[in-house]
């Protein structure tokens, strides 16, 4: 994603990098490029209005796995037992700044608390926490019901 060829003058503008071409990416695709990476931003209501943190998640699976910490405004996103869950949308990306190539994953689904101590204990195992904050000892999985996603190329 370094070509310099992709930096190159347009309408006078030196430092303006051209249009890219948007790929649609499918849905085994996109959740690849998802597992690719460890960050990405939860998007959920609160207070009847939309909120999105950043977040570092796993994959298990198609579902993404997203950790809890105490005290944490996500502990909102949990659903009643009895429902099928809270709906959010969780999006990812990997776009380089100079040249503007890349991918980005959108991924909207309902999530639940992870609450079997065993998945847990295996999540917490392969989730490192990316900002200084105690653990919890929950985690919200989403189930991916819509999927898209798009390759930013030259």
């Amino acid at each position: 994603m370094n070509d310099a060829a992709t930096h190159r003058p347009v309408a006078g503008h030196r430092e303006t990098v051209a249009p890219r071409r948007m790929a649609h990416l499918d849905r085994a695709e996109a959740l690849r490029l998802l597992g690719s990476v460890s960050l990405g931003r939860i998007v959920f209501t609160q207070q009847a209005l939309p909120a999105i943190r950043p977040v570092n998640h796993l994959m298990d699976g198609d579902d993404i796995i997203v950790r809890l910490h105490d005290g944490a405004t996500l502990a909102s996103v949990v659903a009643p037992a009895d429902t099928r869950g809270v709906v959010v949308a969780y999006e990812a990306d990997v776009i380089d700044a100079r040249t503007h190539l890349g991918w980005s994953v959108v991924v909207t689904g309902y999530a639940r608390r992870v609450t079997d101590a065993a998945e847990l204990a295996r999540f917490s195992d392969r989730l490192r926490p990316w900002a200084d904050a105690p653990l919890g000892d929950a985690a919200l999985r989403i189930r991916p019901d819509l999927v898209t996603g798009l390759r930013l190329t030259e």
